[in-house]
């Protein structure tokens, strides 16, 4: 896996503090940090989210993705799957994240409670690459509401 981060200053931007991502994959992500009023120079424009917002959106993606994968696969009908995720990072640097609290909410015909339970911890437990490594730093807790529909 492979990813090049150029910063958008560079090239004449008004922000300072954009970037842009090229993934491996060929896809493009933008990135900015946030204004700084006393230094204006130093900051970004708010125009993308910042780099530790993706991080966390992407333990969110990869923690979402098995669940559906897992249920999928134990033949459930799920017709829907979203996470909420909320976090606490350290006062001081490296300001990693300290708490990171998932809510999942997850829609579908007929699935069992202990099927849903049992997805988030195996997605927390083996399988999300992501959300095992911010567990090195963070305390990883998880909720979920099961709707039928």
């Amino acid at each position: 896996m492979e990813c090049t981060v150029s910063w958008t200053g560079a090239t004449g931007a008004k922000s300072n503090m954009g970037f842009v991502a090229e993934t491996g994959s060929g896809h493009i992500l933008m990135m900015d940090g946030a204004p700084d009023a006393a230094k204006p120079e130093m900051g970004g424009q708010n125009m993308a989210p910042r780099p530790m917002e993706t991080l966390l959106a992407g333990t969110g993606g990869c923690t979402a993705y098995d669940v559906v994968l897992i249920l999928k696969r134990g033949r459930h009908q799920v017709r829907g799957c979203s996470v909420k995720l909320t976090s606490e990072r350290a006062e001081t640097d490296p300001k990693v994240f300290t708490k990171i609290h998932m809510h999942f909410i997850v829609t579908g015909k007929g699935i069992p409670a202990q099927a849903v339970e049992r997805a988030i911890a195996m997605s927390h437990d083996k399988y999300c690459s992501a959300s095992i490594m911010l567990g090195k730093t963070a305390t990883i807790t998880t909720s979920f509401d099961l709707l039928e529909g």
